[in-house]
């Protein structure tokens, strides 16, 4: 509606938007978590936890009322058919932009249960975002590297009891988990970094996905391999989305089935945990090839739009 705006007063007024629904919404579900932290019995808790998923519910809902307002965007969907709003699922994804939690909690809101998100520890000390988060009991991980696992040993498997810790709450009320097992934004230069075999993607690590599996993996409805594709953005996609400049995003959602994890076989199992990571692998590898697909289609379809326009003005 008010993209013919320029590019600056449209991000200065998005910007606005987002705080205000974001402290708005963030403030209730911190208050609805203190509530259920001091509430003795189960059924109270579950209750509020249900009006907390409402809040965020709401937040999404009016993230797509300003993405309306500030841009005009064709949102390009497949794959919501037999998705369940009481069934327990587990996504992976790719990752592009900090633009990726608004668009598939908005993409999804109505068909699955609302995300819940592995976070960085650091994230907790963003303001009302961070409590917000902790409010709706959304894991929080320290990610160990193996440089401090080799100077302090003990810290092995403390991800793996997070992870657990966090699932239990997750058994009472159907959830969604979003892992994004790139563990980072792609960007070129990360790409290269890695050296990662995939054009439009990096390395996908197995750990996340299989410690999520191995705590609640038989109440998991199915796994959910979703593909975002932003394919007239450059690098940023969230400013641009916030100047106006994004037209057009793309969303595929594959419904599979739960892969098996023994935690015991795969922790202690080098070969289980290759094989593992061999399946992960072969899943990056045909969503590497669908993005390139999206993108081969999108720049023909603007190839052949920008021709007929030049055809037409020439005439």
């Amino acid at each position: 509606m008010l993209n013919f705006l320029p590019g600056p007063l449209l991000f200065a007024l998005s910007l606005t938007l987002l705080i205000i629904n974001t402290v708005l919404w963030s403030t209730l579900i911190c208050v609805g978590g203190i509530i259920k932290l001091l509430l003795p019995i189960a059924l109270l808790r579950t209750g509020i936890a249900h009006l907390m998923n409402r809040c965020m519910w709401s937040w999404a809902c009016i993230n797509g009322g300003i993405l309306f307002l500030i841009a005009k965007i064709e949102w390009d969907i497949e794959g919501l058919e037999g998705l369940k709003k009481d069934g327990w699922y587990l996504l992976i994804s790719n990752h592009l932009s900090g633009f990726d939690i608004a668009a598939l909690t908005y993409v999804l809101r109505n068909n699955i249960p609302m995300l819940k998100f592995f976070l960085k520890k650091e994230l907790l000390y963003v303001p009302f975002l961070g409590l917000g988060c902790w409010a709706l009991d959304m894991p929080f991980m320290n990610r160990t590297s193996a440089k401090q696992l080799r100077k302090n040993p003990k810290l092995k498997g403390k991800d793996l009891e997070t992870t657990r810790r966090s699932c239990e709450k997750f058994r009472t009320i159907p959830t969604s988990i979003i892992n994004y097992v790139e563990g980072s934004r792609f960007t070129p230069e990360k790409k290269a970094r890695q050296r990662s075999p995939y054009r439009y993607l990096l390395r996908p690590k197995a750990g996340g996905i299989a410690f999520t599996i191995s705590a609640m993996g038989e109440q998991f409805t199915s796994l959910l391999n979703v593909t975002l594709v932003y394919p007239d953005s450059a690098d940023n996609t969230l400013s641009e989305v916030m100047h106006g400049k994004v037209k057009r995003i793309v969303v595929r959602i594959e419904s599979m089935p739960v892969p098996e994890v023994d935690d015991q076989q795969y922790f202690n199992d080098a070969e289980c945990r290759a094989q593992f990571q061999r399946w992960l692998n072969g899943v990056w590898q045909q969503k590497d090839e669908q993005i390139h697909q999206i993108l081969t289609r999108y720049n023909s379809d603007q190839l052949v739009s920008e021709e007929t326009r030049s055809l037409a003005e020439s005439r």
